[in-house]
């Protein structure tokens, strides 16, 4: 009888061991997709707003041996802020782990082309947990900016497009902080001493590369672009782009400029003012940057979108030779539009 009573005990005993493992350590998760993302807000987390967050996204489906993992690992009392994936099939004790040391899902911030702070705080505020105000109140106070070696009208000039990598909850200095290191790492003594032989500050450059990349997506001619803004400094004649107008304007969806748009006052307008725009117009990428400090040296001071309309631009020495190119875009263009009215 003891005999029997013993192996009863124990095959309970078994069964609980296996029921108990089952509970922690097989799949702990309630949700039906392959992952699901839990946010923990900095400062604000508290042990309900945790459980309840849980049981909205249904990410765990033991919310009661949840709780007692948290309690008997000491959770509530080092809630830790972030942004945490959680894949289909995790153990409520691996779940706890991760929380408990912290371990983020990192998020990814794709930079492309930008053209204001605007663009910037407006991106960064989607991706992490600070607001768009939060960014914007930064890239708008020169006195945080001034460790950087910038004001905030070039405050865009330390941003590079690239995919950087962040935890949820980084403050937008630590992410500012983080693009000016990268941009320092940029500016090797070989590309500031090509800025040099060239006369320009590596701002200088960057004022100039975000007007490239705003005026062609042809990389072949982009040191040629270059030129024609380098050799119109270097006369005294104004840059006269386009694309300084459209940003003064901040309209960015024009497609033609005229003489109305010419006349707007801005340091912007480079139609109105010599030399160049207090700022970039845009965030150049690294390939632009090099266009410009190894731009070869022409004559060229003029250049007009090619009439093949392959993206491409003819250039000119010559005002003279200029206006012709111009004509032959032009009419290029005037039966374009004559082609399309007749489809219609």
């Amino acid at each position: 009888m003891m005999k029997k009573f013993l192996g009863i005990s124990l095959l309970l005993l078994l069964i609980g061991a296996g029921v108990i493992a089952w509970i922690f350590l097989g799949s702990g998760t309630g949700f039906s997709e392959k992952k699901e993302t839990l946010y923990i807000p900095t400062g604000t987390a508290s042990e309900r707003q945790l459980i309840d967050s849980l049981e909205r996204k249904s990410i765990v489906s033991n919310k009661s041996a949840f709780r007692f993992l948290a309690n008997r690992m000491g959770y509530w009392s080092n809630i830790r802020p972030g942004r945490y994936e959680i894949k289909k099939g995790t153990s409520l004790v691996n779940i706890m782990r991760m929380l408990r040391n912290g371990q983020q899902t990192p998020v990814n911030f794709v930079i492309t082309k930008l053209r204001t702070k605007e663009d910037l705080a407006r991106q960064a505020g989607a991706k992490f947990e600070f607001d768009s105000a939060a960014m914007s109140a930064f890239l708008q106070a020169n006195d945080s900016l001034t460790k950087y070696g910038v004001t905030s009208e070039v405050a865009m000039s330390k941003v590079l497009p690239d995919t950087y990598t962040f935890l949820w909850n980084t403050s937008p200095e630590k992410i500012y902080a983080r693009l000016a290191a990268e941009s320092k790492k940029f500016w090797t003594p070989a590309r500031e001493q090509q800025a040099r032989v060239k006369g320009l500050t590596p701002l200088q450059v960057i004022i100039i590369a975000s007007i490239v990349d705003e005026e062609t997506n042809a990389a072949a001619e982009r040191g040629n672009v270059a030129s024609v803004y380098l050799n119109r400094v270097a006369v005294g004649m104004p840059l006269q782009a386009d694309p300084t107008v459209k940003f003064a304007l901040k309209d960015f969806g024009l497609k033609r400029i005229y003489s109305k748009h010419l006349s707007f006052e801005s340091p912007y307008n480079t139609y109105r003012n010599k030399g160049l725009p207090p700022g970039p117009i845009c965030t150049p990428s690294r390939k632009t940057i090099d266009a410009v400090l190894a731009a070869p040296i022409t004559k060229y001071l003029y250049f007009v979108a090619s009439p093949k309309f392959n993206g491409t631009h003819e250039f000119s020495e010559t005002y003279t030779e200029h206006l012709q190119k111009a004509r032959l875009y032009q009419q290029a263009l005037n039966r374009q539009d004559s082609i399309r009215k007749n489809l219609l």
